[in-house]
């Protein structure tokens, strides 16, 4: 069974201020998303698809995209933003970047952001997932909040309910500070409070939910600053009863780049697995 990865790649990066997605951090100049598919190919994916802006296309292409086509199979999407009103310029978000690949999903797919490691674990437990998955069983991989916040600033996280090993509920709580504060989060936050990364698995009935949805958000949205977030929609999905979604819990320390001072942890982490070897060839 052919496994595809969706690699959402078409943020802004506003907080980091650059192409973050494309960012060397390694000496041989390898980016976050190089580790990702390794991960996801290594772990039976067998097709990669980023979703990006045309405006950032030729740039991300030529200095990540090239690279990755030499070892994967690789579709671009461009998400669409002919639908953005006067006065925006930044995409509708994750869940609408998920639907403009419609067109080029046929069977069970993951979906990760181009800036976040996941460790070498993750991948491996969805494709497991996906090879047997029937419409409408999902899944996604959790981490712990206390390995997922900057040293430099706030977060956003999608903060998770979990019954055994099905998720209940998902909320999306913005501007988590480094010592857990957030408004709106549906409970206190701890350091051991499960939250999503966007690491999800997917059979390809989410296309017409997703849909449906992105129509709603359409007629009901404040479109000059709301964004339709893939936790979202799941979470709607959830509430009435559409979906069910496991859970697999990952002690793996997360790495990303949010701010660009995130760069040097990043780098020492990453830097530290191609010296132990966890990525030959990488």
């Amino acid at each position: 069974m052919k496994l595809t990865l969706i690699i959402m790649a078409a943020g802004m990066g506003s907080r980091y201020g650059g192409l973050k997605q494309a960012e060397r951090v390694t000496p041989n100049g390898r980016t976050i998303l190089d580790f990702s598919v390794y991960d996801a190919l290594r772990s039976g994916f067998d097709r990669v698809v980023f979703v990006v802006r045309e405006d950032m296309a030729a740039e991300f292409r030529a200095r990540v995209g090239d690279r990755i086509a030499r070892k994967a199979d690789v579709t671009y999407i461009l998400q669409d933003v002919s639908c953005l009103p006067a006065g925006r310029t930044k995409p509708f978000g994750t869940a609408h970047a998920v639907l403009c690949c419609r067109p080029a999903i046929d069977g069970p797919f993951a979906v990760c952001n181009a800036d976040d490691y996941y460790g070498p674990n993750a991948f491996s437990e969805l494709a497991k997932h996906l090879r047997t998955a029937r419409a409408g069983e999902y899944a996604m991989t959790a981490y712990r909040l206390g390995n997922t916040l900057s040293l430099h600033g706030t977060v956003s996280r999608g903060v998770c309910e979990i019954e055994g090993d099905t998720l209940r509920r998902i909320t999306e709580v913005k501007k988590i500070a480094p010592d857990l504060q957030a408004e709106g989060a549906p409970f206190p936050l701890t350091r051991e409070t499960p939250v999503s990364m966007n690491l999800w698995g997917f059979t390809p009935d989410l296309f017409d939910e997703l849909a449906r949805q992105y129509e709603d958000f359409l007629a009901t949205a404040d479109l000059l600053r709301e964004e339709f977030y893939l936790p979202m929609a799941v979470g709607s999905m959830l509430a009435a009863g559409k979906c069910g979604v496991r859970v697999f819990m990952s002690d793996d320390k997360w790495y990303g780049v949010t701010y660009r001072e995130d760069l040097e942890e990043v780098r020492a982490a990453l830097g530290g697995q191609l010296q132990h070897g966890s990525y030959k060839g990488i």
